[in-house]
């Protein structure tokens, strides 16, 4: 049996982005933490740009 040359052997390690992508938790993570951050910041930079209220 001819074994093609892009053909993976069971024994050679899995890539680190194969891995990542297999990890479903790790990608539902790392998508809670990114909106988090990201909105998280985006709030406190819209609240930073507010202009001061005019107080009577």
């Amino acid at each position: 049996m001819s074994n093609p040359t892009n053909a993976r052997r069971s024994d050679d390690p899995l890539p680190a982005g194969q891995r990542l992508f297999d990890n479903v938790f790790l990608l539902l993570a790392l998508g809670l933490l990114i909106m988090l951050v990201l909105y998280t910041g985006w709030g406190f930079w819209e609240i930073y740009r507010l202009p001061e209220a005019p107080l009577p």
